[in-house]
Parts: C-alpha cells; structure tokens; sequence
C-alpha cells in the first residue's frame, strides 16, 4: 500500500502548478491521506497566497502546512527563480498531528514566544516552517530542546522572491505573514533525523578571548582581524578562491569535544570586517571561551558528508519518504544544478517521495540539541 507521494509543477499559471501538483501527488496514496505539506515559489506573492490557498482547499480533512520560498524539491528534482509548486503527502494512521501556530508579543524589555503546543508523551518529532525576517528563529529553536524536553525540530525558514514582502505561511487553510507554523508527530513511523553540513573547516581550532554579542574581536589573544589575514595568507590557491566567493565561521556545539573537525560547528556568515577596529561581524551571537574556526564552501566535501550521512542513517533505518529541508546556499549556488540534494536522497531512499524547499535557515538536531543552520541538508525521514 502506498503511503506517500510527491509532485514537482512549474508554470507561470500558480494556481493550475497547484492543481496540477496536489492532483498528482494525492493520486499516488493509497487511502485517506493525514498530511500534506506543500512549497511555493513564485514572483508576484499575491500568486503565491491564491496557489497556497488552492493547495489547502484540494487537502480536504488532511493536515495541510507550506510556506513561500525561492526555490522547491519534490518529484527527484530542484527548482530555483521560477514559477513552481512541491506537494508531498502522507497516509499516517498511527502518527498523531497536532498543528501549532507562533506568534511574537512584547514583555518588558524583550519578545516572547506564544502558541506553542506542550508536546504530547508520543510525539516524536515537531515540523517547523518561520518567516526569518521577523520571527527570532534561532533565539527561539535553541529553547526548544530544553522546552519541549528533547524533543527535535526539523524544519526551515520560508523565503520568497520580493524578501520579507512576500513570505507567506499555510496552516490548515490559514495563510499568515508573520511568526511560525508547524505540526506536532506522534507515535511510529518516523525515522528521525538527518543533517549534513556544507561547509569544510580551514585553519586552527580558535578560543574566543573578546567578544560583543554578534561581534568578535579578540581571536586566541589576538585581534580578530588579523587572525583572518594570517588565515588567508596561509591558504592554497584554492582555498582562496573558495574564500573569495564566501568565507564562514563555525561555532563549537559541544565544547566538550576533545576534538573539533567536519560537522562539530554551527556554520554562520562572515557579515563583515573591520579592519579598524579588528573586529569581525558574524550571523549570530557569540561568548568568550567558545571556540570557533573559519570554514568555506566546498561543493566535494558537501556532495561526500551528506553521501556519507544518509549512507549512516540507512544502516540502521529503512527509509520510505522524506522532508528535506536544503540552504538556498546550496543547488546551483554550489552544485552544478539545483537536483544535487533530492538526487542524493532518492539514491538513499529508492523511489520514496521526498520533497522540501531551498530555505533561508534550516532547522534540525544535532547531537540532540536543536539548531538553526546555514549551507546544510536536514532530512525529516518516514518508515515505509
């Protein structure tokens, strides 16, 4: 009996991609269907609300969540800039779904977080889908493993081809603008979770001696500044080049380790440098006696860890469809076509029904905390 299905539509007529899409990913399950989740990208983002609104309706009783984006996977492919609509969906008689809603409110001298289900004993994992320009995401996903007791989220941040102007959220026949959505699942059938990093760490291993918030300006002793031009100076030619079209820096998740190397950091950008002042301007907040380490994109190394991973995970667990949640960083932007992630699943999956979008932010476990990443892979996968 199939339980899943997938459908990648183009076309610049959104609503019939949407049609067209739900259609052929509804007539691949075998029974009433619970979930379907669903990925829209689009120019005019008035389109984009009547496609996700169409989505809803053709649902019927199933729990439906999408959001806008820049680019969608499903039918084993990717598609970046244009017109097009990813419909996944999923018969799951024994998994329990519970929609949820975010929403921000002012207390005091800081935001809080309201509308967050208290997680049910069987759930096993909560979907989270946020509008990045407004919502605080990462302050947000880093509470949730305390708050939610372990449990993971896996999800992305929407996007849309305007920016904030026009991201749009879909929730069970609701379209929201602001804050986040998502479902909580419970009981069998899901797998778990994969994340794959896209970054490949350059230099030393660095303790963070002086640091303001999201700016470091003491490296090992040294201002910050000069530790990257001793960084540059000391690379291959290639690395340099890799540097050039976009230098990171990584954040230590455990400082426990004994060792720091591939997949132990939380990749951010390098937003900026001044050469000034020393200081180096990162993509989110950082405290003394961390330890960081520039890294780079590297399009091999991301092609072997995510092989790798998925290879790891299928060891163990036999897969039947999945939700992949890949950077907008990623696709064309560093392979030779935007199919490279969905590809590589399926390789893993067979002919499972995978689909996602190219987020602006990925969320997923690793080491069993919750974070929000940059240039990663995360997988939420599904027994057969």
């Amino acid at each position: 009996m199939a339980r899943f299905g997938d459908a990648l539509t183009t076309g610049a007529d959104l609503v019939n991609a949407a049609e067209r899409a739900v259609t052929g990913a509804l007539e691949q399950v075998e029974g009433p269907v619970d979930l379907v989740c669903f990925f829209v990208s689009g120019a005019d983002p008035e389109e984009v609300t009547l496609a996700g609104k169409r989505v809803m309706e053709l649902a019927g009783d199933a729990t439906a969540l999408g959001c806008s984006a820049t680019g969608v996977i499903g039918g084993g492919r990717g598609v970046e800039g244009q017109g097009a609509v990813s419909v996944w969906c999923a018969s799951l008689p024994d998994v329990g779904l519970t929609p949820f809603r975010l929403d921000t409110v002012v207390e005091g001298d800081h935001l809080a977080v309201v509308g967050m289900r208290e997680p049910d004993p069987t759930d096993r994992v909560a979907i989270m889908l946020a509008n990045p320009y407004e919502f605080p995401t990462q302050a947000f996903v880093r509470e949730t493993t305390d708050a939610l007791d372990g449990l993971p989220v896996v999800g992305g941040m929407a996007d849309g081809m305007r920016g904030e102007e026009s991201v749009r959220l879909f929730c069970d026949g609701e379209v929201a603008e602001n804050g986040a959505i998502g479902v909580l699942l419970g009981g069998d059938g899901i797998l778990g979770t994969v994340v794959s990093q896209g970054c490949r760490p350059i230099g030393q291993n660095m303790t963070v001696t002086k640091a303001e918030g999201n700016v470091l300006l003491e490296l090992a002793g040294t201002s910050a500044y000069e530790k990257l031009e001793e960084l540059v100076e000391s690379l291959s030619e290639e690395d340099r080049l890799l540097a050039a079209r976009g230098l990171h820096i990584g954040v230590a998740m455990d400082e426990y380790a004994d060792q720091h190397g591939q997949g132990d950091f939380l990749v951010r950008t390098l937003a900026g440098a001044e050469p000034d002042t020393g200081a180096l301007t990162i993509g989110d907040m950082v405290e003394v006696g961390q330890t960081v380490r520039f890294q780079v994109r590297d399009a091999g190394t991301a092609d072997e860890d995510l092989a790798e991973r998925l290879a790891e995970f299928g060891e163990h667990h036999r897969m039947g469809a999945g939700l992949l949640f890949s950077c907008n960083g990623r696709g064309e932007a560093m392979f030779p076509h935007p199919d490279h992630d969905p590809l590589a699943v399926r390789r893993a999956l067979g002919d499972g029904a995978v689909a996602g979008f190219f987020a602006a932010g990925e969320i997923g476990p690793v080491g069993g905390v919750n974070h929000v990443h940059t240039f990663t892979a995360c997988l939420l996968a599904f027994a057969p």
